[in-house]
């Protein structure tokens, strides 16, 4: 009987070790504060799931989890598409194949408050290039800090000139990945573009787009830097996401346990809601 070598494991031990100090040593800090409350001295108290309870029943809390959830759908039903359709575009062979992947990859290099403090400057209706053209050329009411509606508008722009390239890598190396017999089986066929899509392309893109539509909700629903810095949660708490209004109540007002028992909320919503969308795209494969 052939033995199992077990010696592998000892390569994977340091990065056990890692992400146990990096990951599992602060979520139980947070787990900590979370059933305390404390007023400094570095004295706590026992709160049970006091916290938990109050956030659950928070106005505040439902308000800003709606305004994440509807970022986070608006980035993806533009995204998603609009990257496939990037990808088919781009060409298969040649010089321009480097130029087109090299140019899609640019906006993913800028650090998040660099993304943010452009766009801020970009869009200000006094100073902004973006803001002067739709108000004084075009006659477009735009004002980003005053009306929610154009701040919307802008902070959803903004992720997708940031990240739509994400989707189209991903939906490119899914494409180049088809062997060509398939497409000459196609041509043979007599099969429309759209059966070519539908059939060949779509499903052989199918788990690079499984990664895609993972990537971006898990970012999209925890984003904070570049919504923060473009509008600050405002005007008002129009586009306070419940990322900002976390941070708000953690650092602005210094109340640890409900941001902890908050943090807690969202990163178990943040695993379910990964875990639906991975069972539903990937349950044609597991059947």
């Amino acid at each position: 009987m052939k033995t199992e070598n077990q010696r592998a494991w000892f390569f994977v031990l340091p990065v056990l070790l890692l992400v146990a100090f990096n990951a599992l040593v602060p979520i139980m800090t947070v787990v900590n504060y979370s059933v305390q409350e404390t007023f400094g001295n570095n004295v706590f108290f026992w709160q049970g799931l006091d916290w938990f309870e109050n956030i659950l029943r928070s106005d505040r809390f439902h308000a800003a989890l709606g305004r994440q959830f509807l970022f986070t759908f608006l980035i993806l039903i533009i995204e998603v598409p609009l990257g496939i359709i990037v990808a088919l575009s781009m060409p298969k062979k040649g010089f321009w194949v480097p130029v087109c992947l090299v140019t899609m990859a640019l906006p993913m290099l800028i650090p998040w408050n660099v993304v943010g403090s452009m766009w801020n400057i970009f869009t200000l209706p006094n100073i902004g290039l973006l803001g002067y053209f739709l108000n004084d050329v075009l006659g477009v009411n735009y004002d980003m800090t005053q009306q929610p509606i154009s701040a919307w508008i802008t902070i959803v722009v903004m992720d997708v000139w940031h990240w739509t390239s994400l989707v189209v890598l991903l939906s490119y190396a899914g494409l180049v990945s088809i062997p060509d017999a398939y497409y000459q089986a196609a041509k043979i066929d007599g099969a429309s573009p759209w059966k070519v899509f539908r059939y060949i392309q779509l499903p052989k893109m199918k788990t690079v787009l499984t990664i895609a539509v993972l990537l971006r909700f898990m970012d999209s629903f925890n984003i904070y830097t570049e919504p923060f810095v473009l509008t600050g949660g405002g005007p008002g708490n129009s586009t306070t996401l419940l990322s900002i209004d976390l941070v708000k109540i953690a650092l602005g007002q210094f109340d640890l346990g409900p941001a902890a028992a908050m943090s807690l909320i969202y990163f178990a919503i943040t695993l379910l809601v990964s875990w639906l969308f991975y069972t539903l795209m990937t349950k044609d494969d597991a059947q």
